[in-house]
């Protein structure tokens, strides 16, 4: 497989690998409303809202390529399976195309496979219904190896779209080793994203090579900028050498 670098990737291409992160506790709606302008300025693939913003964001993202996008069970996973159905059915009436979902840490952690694969089972149905996808965090930082890549196992079993490091609030974030641990555990289909210490432009091209599809990021306007200049700079550098050359 090719390399993707700044020189063969697209502007489109990185942009649209990036959920603006929107979920900080303290963000008020104004700040929640300049990050979705954001979004669309820079044309991402998604914003990722706190459940009581998802309105808001629908409202300031209609008529854009960004998509609408929330979390359910979050930050810990320990919801009651019937409260996740509830959280992701109301987003979904409220403008959500996204779910990221946390699954049962404890539950995964003690054992319970059949447990952690119906909770994200109930969420897929509800969300399938919906016409909403699906990406399972896993919260790797409390998780061995083998409870990871159970995890991913259960979260294709349960036909979710994505299967997701972290929420961002953990004691740590995405891994090289947990990335390429998890695309490994899953088939091509089921789609891998990055949260938690993606903030480069270099990080970025890092994961996307590992074979990640997503980040979630709070960088992305810093990510984007570097981008756009490297790529304007690669342009400039390429059409000197090809005046030096008399092309």
């Amino acid at each position: 497989m090719q390399e993707m670098t700044v020189e063969t990737l697209s502007y489109a291409q990185v942009a649209r690998m990036i959920d603006h992160s929107l979920l900080r506790p303290e963000l008020t709606p104004a700040e929640v409303v300049a990050g979705c302008e954001l979004a669309a300025r820079y044309e991402v693939a998604s914003v990722c809202v706190k459940p009581c913003d998802v309105e808001l964001a629908a409202k300031v993202l209609e008529g854009s390529s960004v998509l609408v996008g929330t979390v359910v069970g979050f930050p810990h996973g320990s919801h009651a399976t019937a409260t996740k159905v509830f959280e992701a059915r109301l987003a979904m009436e409220q403008g959500a195309a996204e779910l990221d979902m946390v699954l049962n840490i404890g539950r995964l952690r003690g054992g319970e496979a059949e447990y952690v694969l119906e909770d994200i089972r109930a969420v897929v149905e509800a969300a399938r219904a919906g016409g909403a996808l699906v990406k399972v965090i896993l919260e790797n930082a409390y998780l061995t190896d083998e409870q990871k890549v159970l995890g991913s196992r259960l979260t294709e079993e349960a036909g979710a779209d994505f299967v997701k490091t972290s929420t961002g609030f953990a004691p740590s974030g995405a891994t090289l080793e947990d990335l390429r641990l998890m695309r490994s555990s899953v088939s091509p289909h089921v789609q891998v994203k990055a949260a938690g210490g993606v903030r480069t432009l270099d990080a970025l091209l890092e994961v996307m090579n590992l074979g990640v599809t997503r980040v979630g990021a709070t960088a992305t306007q810093a990510i984007l900028e570097d981008f756009k200049a490297r790529k304007a700079g690669t342009a400039q550098a390429a059409e000197k050498t090809g005046l030096q050359s008399g092309y």
